[in-house]
């Protein structure tokens, strides 16, 4: 299995087309945010991370996001996975960040020990 995409969301909706087929209507995506009040603070942001599996593959194994700053781990989630063969399959993860400053959070993930997709996200000052 592999990570095709993995992004900080606001919102996201499945919907069905012909075809069968499935959309997923993904809206907010952002790699940075105001601070809703001064630091420090705790946010819980949407990661949403999309999976394929080949027809090949099993589609079974667990998604391990683990948040670091700089070097130190300061969150850590793992949950089991299982997509359908040919398919694609999401999760939605959330983790309590704690911001003393403002500064960036990267989500390191991977499936089954395998390569490391890394998103970051910037906390950035109050806006006004």
């Amino acid at each position: 299995m592999d990570i095709v995409a993995a992004v900080f969301i606001e919102e996201m909706e499945m919907r069905s087309v012909p075809g069968p087929s499935t959309r997923i209507d993904i809206t907010g995506v952002h790699f940075s945010f105001a601070a809703p009040s001064p630091v420090p603070l705790t946010v819980e942001p949407h990661l949403l991370v999309l999976v394929r599996c080949r027809s090949d593959e099993a589609g079974q194994g667990a998604l391990e996001v683990i948040y670091r700053r700089v070097d130190t781990q300061i969150a850590r989630n793992v949950q089991p996975l299982q997509v359908e063969p040919g398919k694609f399959n999401y999760r939605l993860v959330r983790a309590q960040l704690d911001f003393t400053d403002y500064d960036t959070v990267e989500a390191h993930c991977r499936l089954d020990q395998g390569p490391v997709t890394v998103v970051p996200l910037t906390l950035l000052p109050p806006s006004g």
